[in-house]
Order: C-alpha cells, then structure tokens, then sequence
C-alpha cells in the first residue's frame, strides 16, 4: 500500500467520495483569514468548483453551520458532531493515520 499523497502545502489528497476531502474544506475554512473558493481550493489541491459542495454536506449532514457572506465562507457553529482541534489536524496528516490508495 502506498502513503497518502500531499500537495506542496503538505495538505494529504483524498480520492473522490472520500470524508477527507470534506474535513480538509472544513480545517482550511477555519485557518483562512479570508475563507473564499479560491483560497480553499489553492490551499488543500481540491476543486474551486466543489467547495460549495463540500459545505451544503458539512451543513447537512454533519450539523455545521457555515454560511456564505460574499464570497467568503464562515463557521457560525461546529455542531455536536466535529471537534474544531481534530479537524484542524486534517491539513496535515491522513485521517487516523489511514494510508489511502490513490483513486
């Protein structure tokens, strides 16, 4: 088995459909003074055009509340599901140390 693959921020690259991907969206939302599409996408390797994506999932599925004011996005609250110190883990290291295969 192969290790996670990193982009040159060191973000790890999940495949698609992975719940990495949404963590890596929600931790660099979270460390970006300002939060936009674009900025997220520069910063964890994902698709400019997902990141709306990745948080109507947050939101729905993981009882987030992040909202868009602009062009920037903003976590009004985490919910009772996520840790905001374990998610901010997922910029720089595989969830649970998981090795992933490349997809």
């Amino acid at each position: 088995m192969s290790e996670c693959n990193v982009n040159e921020h060191g973000v790890p690259q999940y495949p698609k459909g992975h719940t990495g991907r949404l963590l890596v969206a929600l931790a660099a939302i979270e460390k970006l003074d300002r939060p936009t599409a674009a900025s997220v996408a520069a910063l964890t390797g994902l698709s400019k055009g997902k990141v709306d994506d990745y948080v109507r999932a947050l939101n729905a599925e993981l009882d987030m509340r992040i909202i868009k004011d602009g062009p920037e996005y903003r976590i009004e609250s985490w919910g009772g599901l996520l840790k905001k110190a374990g998610v901010k883990k997922c910029l720089q290291v595989p969830l649970n140390g998981t090795i992933i295969e490349p997809g």
